[in-house]
């Protein structure tokens, strides 16, 4: 009853930290953990214990699905080489570098040296996209760093069960071909239970005629489950086939449900992502100093050997985005190293590297106790609090001083463009039927007046009077042809992701507000 108290105490501080994180115009997430550790240094705050079974299945496969969801698979084509060359290679490069610096200055066995690098090796799309919500960064430039933050995510959780499979088998015996081939194993099985997943979700929705909203919205909180499970049970990576499915459904979604049931999902998960955001970045905070109580005394060093750790990381993120960033330059030509500048500070870590580290098992294969874990755990957790804190809470002004930044003028500009560009093609679509007398004239000067107001900028919406029948037919078929025409416009590379999803949602309102047909 103790955490169950507490786990609500959070959610009702998230509240108000989300507030004032709005207020200040800082990330959110940053905020959480600082009040997470706040709270853990009350005197007679009891010990919050969370199995890792219940972050890595509870709390993991939404989040991830949600950010996966964001994603769009037109932009990822623009960056996939990047993204893939980060995704492996910044990966083990990060895995390695870490491993040898904790071999040289924590006195870590070898083993559990490359399992805390395994850990430490990926940023975390959870945090990324929580940091990266408000920024406004170039649109090749924003879905590099959260492409690379999924997948290289995926990439690290899958070498990290290689590395605890090592470090607790009896005698260390290391067979670099049977790691390589269970890699292949994990991360290439995972993907294919995620697509399959992806796709019988996609023939049930297509094959439902009219589902009900509660339907639609069990069946989208039940898929990212699913995709764990089911990958987890064919010994496969849960994590790597939740992202696979929601880059593949996101795609589809707009085809695959109405306006209603859309603005109902998206009220749903904005709420089911808020609760669990604020409860594992505040876990971030209560669970260092719990961790730290428990270390062996002979290691007092380990808050400087967290900052060599975090410093090694960045320097290793930093020498690989830097020649890659030069395939996502900014049009106006600001040079690379600023590109890079972003991307490498965009790469904080948080619940993933936690949630592994707190998954090592407690012995080895012998019945042993498996030595460092407690020091892992600790340098995991103190590396999550530092660039959350400080990566966190300085991102927006890197951004702003890198000068790649998009002025606030530049996302009106686009909206309004696309904004005028739907209503021309609804207004053409409206003269047509004018000139086949296919609705009343009344109606067809009622649409006709709203539709050339828009243009004219003379009304910011609806009038709100949709009583007649033939009005509201009319207007719903207006809105499929301006949704026609927004996803010409996104497919043609003429508005960003971004745009996109700010229209539809204006759109999926208006259908919503007008009712059924």
């Amino acid at each position: 009853m103790h955490s169950v108290g507490i786990v609500l105490f959070l959610v009702a501080l998230a509240t108000a930290v989300a507030t004032f994180a709005r207020r200040w115009r800082v990330p959110a997430p940053s905020l959480l953990v600082l009040a997470g550790l706040g709270v853990a240094l009350v005197p007679g705050v009891p010990r919050l214990h969370i199995p890792p079974q219940t972050i890595a299945l509870v709390v993991l496969p939404p989040l991830l699905y949600a950010s996966a969801e964001e994603l769009s698979l037109r932009d990822l084509r623009m960056v996939w080489r990047p993204v893939t060359i980060l995704a492996f290679g910044l990966v083990f490069a990060s895995a390695a570098a870490v491993g040898f610096t904790a071999v040289a200055v924590t006195g870590l066995p070898p083993a559990m040296a490359f399992v805390l690098g395994a850990v430490l090796a990926s940023t975390d799309p959870v945090a990324v996209t929580a940091l990266g919500r408000r920024l406004a960064l170039p649109g090749r430039v924003q879905v590099l760093v959260q492409a690379e933050s999924l997948f290289n995510d995926a990439t690290s959780l899958v070498l990290f069960k290689v590395a605890v499979g090592i470090a607790v088998a009896t005698g260390g015996a290391v067979s670099l071909p049977a790691a390589g081939g269970e890699f292949l194993l994990l991360g290439g099985g995972g993907s294919v239970v995620g697509a399959a997943v992806a796709g019988l979700v996609w023939l049930i929705r297509r094959r439902t005629t009219d589902p009900p909203p509660v339907l639609e919205t069990v069946i989208a909180l039940v898929t990212p489950y699913a995709a764990y499970v089911l990958a987890e049970s064919a010994h496969t990576s849960g994590i790597t086939s939740v992202v696979v499915a929601g880059v593949l459904l996101g795609r589809s979604g707009h085809r695959l449900s109405d306006a209603r049931i859309r603005l109902q999902l998206h009220a749903v998960y904005a709420v089911v992502v808020f609760v669990l955001e604020s409860v594992v970045f505040s876990i971030v905070g209560l669970e260092l100093p719990a961790l730290v109580h428990d270390l062996p005394r002979e290691t007092g060093w380990w808050p400087l050997q967290a900052l060599a750790l975090a410093a090694v990381l960045i320097a290793v993120r930093v020498a690989w985005t830097l020649p890659l960033t030069r395939a996502v330059k900014p049009s106006r030509g600001r040079l690379s190293w600023r590109v890079a500048g972003v991307v490498t500070w965009a790469g904080t870590r948080g619940v993933m590297p936690l949630a592994a580290a707190l998954s090592i098992p407690l012995t080895a294969d012998g019945g042993s106790r498996l030595a460092g874990r407690p020091l892992v755990l600790v340098l995991t957790t103190a590396v999550v609090v530092f660039t959350l804190v400080v990566q966190g809470l300085s991102l927006a002004s890197v951004v702003n001083r890198s000068g790649i930044a998009l002025e606030p003028e530049h996302t009106v500009r686009e909206e309004d463009d696309a904004r005028d560009a739907l209503n021309r093609a609804a207004l053409d679509h409206v003269e047509h039927l004018a000139a086949l007398e296919a609705m009343p004239e009344p109606v067809i000067d009622r649409v006709h007046r709203g539709l050339t107001a828009r243009l004219d900028h003379s009304i910011d919406g609806p009038d709100g009077t949709t009583v007649d029948a033939a009005y509201r037919e009319l207007r719903h078929e207006v809105i499929a042809v301006q949704n026609a025409e927004l996803h010409r416009l996104y497919d043609g590379h003429r508005i960003s992701d971004t745009t996109r999803r700010r229209l539809q949602h204006e759109l999926d309102r208006e259908e919503a507000a007008l009712g059924t047909r």
